[in-house]
């Protein structure tokens, strides 16, 4: 999963919006699949440790990705929302 969230903000890094989907599904699949055996893990102090390190990691990938996300996302959200303030223009004034 780690693996993934790298991929995960490179993708994001390139713009590759896609493939950041893609990825993001496959991290998703990744979490159910621990979810559904954590309980049949027990993990000595190393593995312990191990894990702890994976999750900054991936806490840290995703924070990245929400830098990188969020510029993007402002954008398109201001495109929807003039594209829809233009309809509600025409509709009510009629096309020019």
């Amino acid at each position: 999963m780690a693996a993934l969230t790298r991929k995960m903000v490179a993708a994001a890094t390139v713009a590759d919006w896609d493939g950041l989907e893609a990825l993001e599904t496959q991290v998703t699949a990744h979490v159910a699949a621990l979810r559904g055996n954590e309980e049949a893990v027990t993990l000595d102090a190393g593995e312990r440790q191990q894990k702890l390190g994976l999750i900054k990691q991936m806490l840290d990938d995703d924070r990245q990705i929400r830098d990188l996300t969020m510029p993007w996302m402002a954008q398109l959200s201001k495109l929807i929302n003039n594209t829809g303030t233009e309809r509600r223009l025409a509709a009510a004034y009629g096309a020019v």
